[in-house]
């Protein structure tokens, strides 16, 4: 896999009006996608990927999907414990 570094593209306005209707104050995914491109530039890991071949997803993407399914790993499988 090779990587062509990309910006991360502007959300839809359309998207950008249904989601604030959905969501007033925001929540995890919202402020994570808005602030992402903060922490990194694709760039940054360039050395990781091969200089030939087929073209990777983004780090960005990459990243941001790996915090979705941390995220929900741990609300779903919160270990349960009893008290005697």
């Amino acid at each position: 896999m090779c990587l062509h570094p990309e910006e991360i593209p502007p959300i839809p306005n359309e998207t950008v009006r249904v989601a604030k209707a959905a969501f007033p104050k925001g929540n995890l995914y919202m402020r994570l996608r808005d602030e992402l491109g903060v922490f990194y530039e694709d760039e940054d890991f360039a050395s990781l990927y091969a200089q030939r071949g087929q073209p990777a997803q983004a780090p960005w993407r990459l990243a941001m999907i790996l915090v979705i399914v941390a995220n929900c790993k741990h609300k779903r499988f919160k270990p349960q414990t009893r008290r005697f």
